[in-house]
């Protein structure tokens, strides 16, 4: 009995510590709108974002939005949505290249939107 109590509190101390690691040091957070329309979708556009976890990203595809918590010391909002543009989902400041739109699965693909923004 006295082992697994032992046992307990090791394995909580761990995963504290890599809780405490894993936290954004120079955090900053915006929200930010992201085309999409799946769980698909949702897989994509939060690993694009997180590429060297940089930021992490929560898109919810209800609303179209993703919250967006990054190092502001590593990288900018600008570069993350720079990713999610270059794996096929227009945002607020950037527009998908339309040859990758075109190779997204079917699901994928939502209705474009004409404004104007950066294009890739």
């Amino acid at each position: 009995m006295n082992s697994i109590k032992k046992l307990l509190m090791v394995m909580t101390l761990l995963l504290s510590v890599t809780y405490a690691s894993a936290q954004i040091k120079n955090k900053s957070t915006e929200t930010v709108k992201i085309n999409g329309n799946c769980s698909m979708c949702k897989k994509t556009i939060e690993t694009a974002a997180n590429i060297n976890k940089e930021a992490k990203v929560n898109w919810n595809e209800n609303t179209k939005t993703a919250t967006i918590t990054y190092d502001n010391k590593k990288t900018n909002l600008d570069a993350i949505l720079k990713r999610v543009a270059d794996a096929g989902y227009d945002n607020e400041k950037f527009t998908a290249p339309n040859t990758v739109y075109d190779e997204l699965h079917g699901c994928c693909q939502y209705d474009r939107d004409a404004s104007p923004k950066k294009v890739q």
